[in-house]
């Protein structure tokens, strides 16, 4: 089975299916009110409480990171949900390769690198509302346990759990700082793009080892700064400071302290690279799903048009209270990630794939 899936995984490997149609109805139940946020009935409050977050200095975001990424994932998670999909995280394309395929090659490929069996209890940390956790739990029959900060993302995946008919899968709320679960109590543990949410990787690492079993292994796609980084380059900086407003992140680190930081607290490292990297020959890199295309309906959006058209409608829906007051804000917080995500990306400063494999030693 992981030879099939992982060499060409399609939309009906997907755990839950969601029409284009079926996404909109979703965006505007929630907008309606139909399922309330916990302590976000104003999105307008919301929004302005995080920038006046990330107006601060990058020791304030560390510090307060807790509030930072649960009112960043309160604001944000219904449009990505809406516009990108139950996975939130990027994938390079295949030649010929559709997005939702991609996605879930990439989802499979750690599956893949934990060797995972049906008899394994595994932890996704930082889990949004589980998309990956549906498909690699789909895909290996393993039980699979994710952990976000965001009560919302808890709800709603657990929903999409039911809906799934996946009673091995399940979200919880906790800081991955400070997780409700016993020592030795995982086989294994993954992360996709999530660790980059916390101030102290040290910290989180050390968190993570502890729930593994001896000889547990994890393994990460890492947010981080490349070599190409300079941090005297107006550009450069410029692009990480909008990846840091529009993501909802304390401060971003560079790849060599991923790596550091898992041999300083004990873990044994078995690899690490950056997987933008890895040679693709016809195919699309992450970010070019960002860039602005008028044969692409999906990057429409990014064009000087989409981007007009896009502001003018929700300027419209929040008029007629069809949308809460600040979506249009929340939108343009959304931008600023995209377009400091583009900039890092065609330079080759930032990777949303810096891939990080190691294990707990099979004795303490």
């Amino acid at each position: 089975p992981y030879t099939t899936l992982f060499r060409s995984p399609d939309r009906s490997t997907m755990a839950v299916r969601q029409t284009t149609a079926g996404r909109v109805m979703r965006m505007l139940d929630a907008w309606s009110g139909a399922e309330k946020k916990e302590g976000t009935e104003a999105v307008g409050s919301g929004i302005d409480r995080y920038n006046d977050m990330h107006d601060g200095n990058v020791e304030g975001r560390n510090e307060g990171y807790a509030e930072l990424v649960n009112t960043y994932y309160n604001l944000a998670t219904d449009f990505y949900e809406w516009g990108w999909g139950q996975s939130f995280h990027f994938a390079d394309k295949l030649p010929a390769e559709s997005f939702q395929a991609s996605i879930a090659r990439h989802e499979y490929y750690l599956a893949l690198k934990l060797g995972l069996k049906e008899s394994d209890r595994v932890l996704d940390c930082g889990c949004g509302i589980g998309g990956p956790l549906r498909n690699i739990g789909k895909f290996t029959g393993a039980s699979v346990i994710g952990v976000t900060l965001n009560q919302y993302q808890v709800d709603r995946g657990n929903a999409l759990c039911k809906k799934a008919g996946l009673d091995k899968c399940k979200l919880v709320k906790a800081d991955f700082h400070k997780m409700p679960f016993e020592d030795n109590s995982f086989d294994h543990c993954y992360s996709i793009e999530a660790c980059c949410h916390s101030p102290d990787r040290r910290d989180v690492y050390r968190e993570i080892m502890r729930v593994l079993k001896p000889g547990g292994t994890f393994v990460s796609y890492e947010w981080c700064l490349t070599d190409k980084h300079d941090p005297k380059c107006e550009a450069h900086l410029y692009s990480k400071k909008m990846i840091e407003e529009g993501d909802g992140l304390p401060d971003i680190i560079h790849t060599k302290v991923c790596d550091d930081a898992l041999k300083e607290i004990g873990m044994q490292m078995i690899s690490s690279r950056d997987c933008a990297l890895d040679p693709n020959p016809g195919g699309e890199p992450w970010w070019v799903i960002l860039t602005p295309s008028w044969f692409n309906l999906f990057r429409l959006q990014f064009t000087v048009l989409g981007y007009y058209v896009m502001n003018l409608v929700l300027t419209l829906m929040e008029m007629i209270r069809l949308a809460p007051k600040g979506s249009g804000k929340v939108r343009e917080m959304l931008r600023r990630g995209q377009v400091g995500l583009t900039i890092g990306g065609q330079l080759g400063t930032f990777t949303p794939m810096y891939f990080v494999h190691a294990s707990k030693p099979a004795q303490e």
